[in-house]
């Protein structure tokens, strides 16, 4: 089994920073996409960014120019440096990631428990 375990989360002020991180461990050849979701009460769970083992990144609109998401492949982690906080920033923020087996077919996906992010006005 795959655990992934996000830290970082907070309450923070509007202009704050805040850096998550998540740590992949278990059973798995490797990681391919790492990225970042969150979620509010009453809506869909969306993307905010993700990077692959080469270093591609993509971010939302929402988050381009003040989040930066980096991995580190030898610890199996990713990081998303949240800054210039805005109050509707605030969401639980899940880590996602798809790892690796020997053939396509043993490849999955998966979630982390998520982490609190609250911004302040």
């Amino acid at each position: 089994q795959v655990r992934l375990v996000e830290s970082g989360g907070g309450i923070v002020q509007t202009g704050g920073s805040l850096r998550l991180s998540c740590a992949a461990s278990g059973s798995f050849f490797g990681i391919d996409t790492m990225g970042w979701y969150r979620q509010t009460p009453g809506q869909q769970r969306e993307l905010v960014a993700a990077a692959t083992r080469s270093g591609t990144t993509n971010y939302a609109d929402s988050a381009k120019g003040r989040f930066t998401i980096s991995r580190d492949n030898a610890k199996n982690t990713v990081y998303l440096d949240m800054n210039s906080l805005k109050p509707e920033d605030t969401a639980v923020y899940y880590c996602n990631a798809d790892t690796l087996g020997p053939f396509l077919r043993d490849a999955k996906n998966y979630w982390g428990q998520g982490t609190q992010v609250t911004v302040s006005s």
